[in-house]
């Protein structure tokens, strides 16, 4: 089987917006509610953070956001015609069928406050309808 071409620079704006928006997402939008879904403090998390190497954290990060709009590019183009609402469509179905379901699925059994998985699965939610524009919207 041979992949759709994909307009990669607009893989690379779009993973880029992913990570972005994971930044603004997890500081100004919903740092205190996700501090407090996840049972920890702001030192305890600045703590954790000491011992973990986060250029490799944010590297990873932005690889996964990468992974996904590619990933999201080739699903885009098995729906033409492409376009900026087809792929906030597609964006928010493989978010909704993948994404979204698996993670729901595993926060039944986590133990962890819904609120969290609220979070977590809205931040992947916007994330994926915002590179389905963006990769729409690029052909």
């Amino acid at each position: 089987m041979q992949l759709p071409h994909v307009n990669y620079l607009a893989v690379l704006v779009a993973g880029v917006a992913i990570f972005l928006l994971g930044g603004l997402w997890y500081s100004l939008l919903f740092a205190k509610p996700w501090l407090k879904a996840m049972g920890m403090t702001q030192e305890e998390v600045k703590a954790a953070s000491a011992s973990t190497s986060m250029p490799l954290s944010y590297l990873g990060a932005f690889i996964c956001g990468l992974l996904i709009a590619w990933v999201l590019a080739i699903m885009i183009k098995h729906f033409p015609p492409v376009s900026v609402g087809r792929g906030a469509v597609v964006g928010a179905l493989c978010w909704l069928g993948f994404a979204g379901a698996t993670s729901f699925a595993s926060s039944l059994f986590s133990m962890k406050p819904k609120e969290l998985w609220l979070i977590n699965s809205g931040y992947n939610l916007v994330s994926f309808v915002i590179a389905g524009l963006i990769l729409g919207a690029w052909r």
